[in-house]
């Protein structure tokens, strides 16, 4: 079975069905996972999803906040949901695809602005989402799994647009840095896009707050495609759709997409 998956934080399903319509013709991907959709789940616009073939849908949600989906033009077993740091958040849902892969899509807390739980409680939230997530992972190893999302955080050097100045910064301190590093290996997760663009960097959010986003170019990677070792080498092909950041009425972000042949 091959299949092509993508992950957007979409910053509100209903205001930007539009530009989710138009990754859907364009692109066509057969899985696309969003996050922050801000709806609750019985007023997401499924029908103009199912008229591009994409009739099947997973998610949790909430009014005005939080909120994951998954759509897919293949067939789809709702695998359940985690409420971590017991936030009563709809961050995260997961999908049994009918190989018996399981695709579990997270919208990390974004942790606010001052990197210090001790003066920030949303700082400590994202902190303790994660090492949740990491004794999950640890109790139980996954398998023929597959995680994606907006993780919120940009791990390595090269996906940010400088290391130095984003080091006291929100997504990308070291502690940040370190559970999401946890994370990953307690599951024995391979990080899917760098597997396939391993050097350079590579970014899949931009500042509203930029006037020019694309000429600042001032960039994270905080959007995530990972697979369990027991699969990863059936990924390929994964990309960033840059373009769709200067789409009408644009999210923040771009979609990052992988390919798996299993």
């Amino acid at each position: 079975m091959s299949f092509t998956l993508a992950t957007w934080n979409i910053n509100s399903v209903r205001l930007r069905e539009p530009i989710v319509l138009q990754l859907l013709r364009e692109e066509a991907p057969d899985v696309l996972c969003l996050q922050e959709c801000k709806s609750p789940v019985e007023l997401i616009p499924t029908a103009g999803f199912a008229d591009l073939g994409y009739p099947h849908m997973v998610a949790r949600g909430q009014k005005g906040y939080n909120g994951v989906a998954i759509l897919s033009k293949i067939p789809l077993e709702d695998a359940g949901s985690l409420d971590l740091a017991q936030l009563g958040h709809a961050r995260h849902v997961a999908a049994r695809l009918p190989n018996g892969v399981t695709i579990h899509n997270h919208y990390v807390p974004a942790g606010g602005d001052v990197p210090d739980r001790a003066q920030n409680e949303k700082f400590g939230q994202k902190l303790d989402y994660l090492t949740e997530l990491r004794d999950i992972f640890a109790a139980q190893k996954p398998q023929r799994s597959i995680l994606v999302g907006d993780l919120n955080i940009a791990p390595r050097e090269d996906d940010v647009w400088d290391h130095k100045k984003l080091l006291k910064i929100v997504s990308h301190t070291p502690i940040e840095v370190a559970h999401l590093n946890e994370v990953m290996s307690a599951g024995h997760w391979v990080d899917v896009t760098r597997q396939d663009i391993p050097d350079g960097l590579l970014y899949s959010w931009w500042s509203y707050r930029a006037k020019d986003w694309d000429a600042a170019d001032k960039g994270r990677r905080l959007d995530h495609v990972w697979a369990t070792s027991d699969i990863s080498a059936a990924a390929h092909s994964s990309r960033v759709l840059r373009e769709a950041r200067g789409w009408e009425k644009p999210s923040d972000h771009a979609p990052v997409f992988a390919s798996f042949d299993l």
